[in-house]
């Protein structure tokens, strides 16, 4: 009896040990594989590199990171605006029948460039005029001379010298005033003979600036009241903004304006308030609150309207156009322009997991490494972006205040439009960065 149940623990105790034996193998084998996974497994890539041609295929725009209030700003309508001392209204000084026009609307032009000519025969009678009055005009001086000459020696009577003088004086008063006339046609006197009188005068712009609107043509007659041409000069355009009487007191000197065109709103300029008006507009009950634009005024024209976003605080965050941030995950994101290499953030081996590196995989890095070298050339042009994950903040006008978890220098380069191709071109290669 004693005996069975001596053989009977040795079954028990072997059975146990074979068990666990068992379960440490294929826990062992398990950590294994485990190690394994981790080991083959890699980061989310987050650089991806494009050629020329899918950048222009796409459309991908970019621009320089920038900041903007928006969660402490008003929005004010607004005109732009060019100032009366900076347009002008271009009229023929004498009338006539109009014979060239040698400008057309949205042409720049010169002060002083001829815009068209016109012909008169009174332009004719005016030169006329001119050559017979300097002929007299000889003549009288030197009867002037000749009776001074004769008086002195009292040879002459004071009467006669008296008489010379208002002649010669006249003449000079004709002369002097046909010189300025002539001089309104764009006549010179110098040029004017007895072989060579025009029939005709110059009409020349007045300032510099762009042709807005031509109302002559040829053959057409034009007087003073009709003005051939109209010149804008569009270097001085600013951003007037009806601002209402409640919100006045918030307005300053040297506040910063981001303004959008109501008819182009993706595109945002800026401008500084550098002059409040005293008095209302009409009987809206705004004062104009003026602004100086910054930076590019590139297809600004007098008339447009804008819609304004003043700064009533100072609290000026980093801002993106919607349009550039990336929803993924529940996580927002954005790229950024980088200099970085397409696998940089993935630089850590294989040695960290545990020495994986074998003879096969030093000849596969090797010929990798020719690889690169065989297509340097070819990839020195293309441009790698980077995909930065950020928070979001409020938006407005187009645009969304953004806080990056990682800093990012100044001028930073981020995509504005095109984020989601690039995205999706991560996507698509997914974790491999050979």
């Amino acid at each position: 009896m004693k005996f069975n149940n001596i053989l009977i623990c040795c079954i028990l105790f072997c059975a146990i040990s074979y068990s666990c034996d068992t379960n440490t193998r294929k826990e062992g084998t398990k950590v294994k594989e485990e190690k394994v996974d981790e080991h083959n497994k890699e980061a989310p890539k987050t650089i991806a590199e494009l050629n020329a041609d899918q950048i222009k295929a796409v459309g991908i725009e970019l621009s320089t990171l920038t900041k903007m209030n928006i969660t402490s700003s008003n929005k004010i309508n607004g005109i732009l605006r060019v100032p009366n001392s900076n347009k002008a209204s271009v009229a023929a000084l004498f009338g006539g029948v109009v014979n060239s026009v040698n400008v057309q609307d949205g042409d720049y032009v010169k002060k002083g460039q001829v815009l068209a000519t016109i012909s008169n025969p009174e332009f004719i009678d005016v030169q006329e005029q001119y050559l017979t009055v300097n002929n007299q005009l000889l003549y009288a001086e030197q009867e002037f001379e000749r009776q001074q000459e004769l008086f002195n020696n009292d040879a002459g009577a004071k009467k006669n010298l008296q008489s010379a003088a208002t002649e010669l004086k006249k003449l000079k008063t004709q002369k002097a005033s046909l010189i300025k006339r002539l001089q309104m046609m764009g006549i010179t006197t110098s040029s004017i003979s007895n072989t060579n009188i025009r029939n005709g005068m110059a009409i020349v712009a007045p300032i510099s600036g762009t042709i807005s609107r031509i109302n002559a043509q040829v053959g057409a007659y034009v007087d003073v009241s009709s003005p051939v041409a109209e010149i804008i000069d569009n270097s001085s355009i600013h951003l007037d903004l009806q601002v209402f009487e409640r919100n006045i007191g918030d307005i300053t000197l040297g506040q910063q304006v981001d303004f959008k065109l109501t008819n182009s709103p993706e595109k945002s300029y800026k401008a500084t308030v550098y002059k409040i008006g005293a008095s209302f507009e009409n009987d809206s009950k705004t004062i104009s609150v003026h602004c100086s634009i910054q930076g590019d005024r590139t297809g600004l024209i007098d008339g447009m309207n804008a819609v304004g976003l003043i700064n009533l605080a100072n609290n000026l965050t980093l801002a993106v156009p919607t349009a550039a941030i990336v929803d993924v995950e529940g996580k927002s994101y954005i790229f950024i322009k980088t200099d970085k290499e397409a696998d940089e953030h993935n630089e850590s081996s294989h040695d960290d997991h545990g020495h994986s590196h074998d003879e096969g995989e030093e000849s596969h890095n090797h010929s990798n490494e020719s690889e690169s070298a065989a297509h340097a050339n070819t990839q020195k042009n293309n441009v790698r972006f980077e995909k930065i994950e950020i928070a979001k903040g409020a938006s407005d006008q187009g645009y969304t205040a953004i806080v990056p978890v990682v800093e990012l220098p100044e001028h930073t380069i981020v995509v504005t439009k095109g984020a989601f191709f690039i995205n999706a071109k991560l996507s698509d290669t997914g974790g491999h960065s050979h």
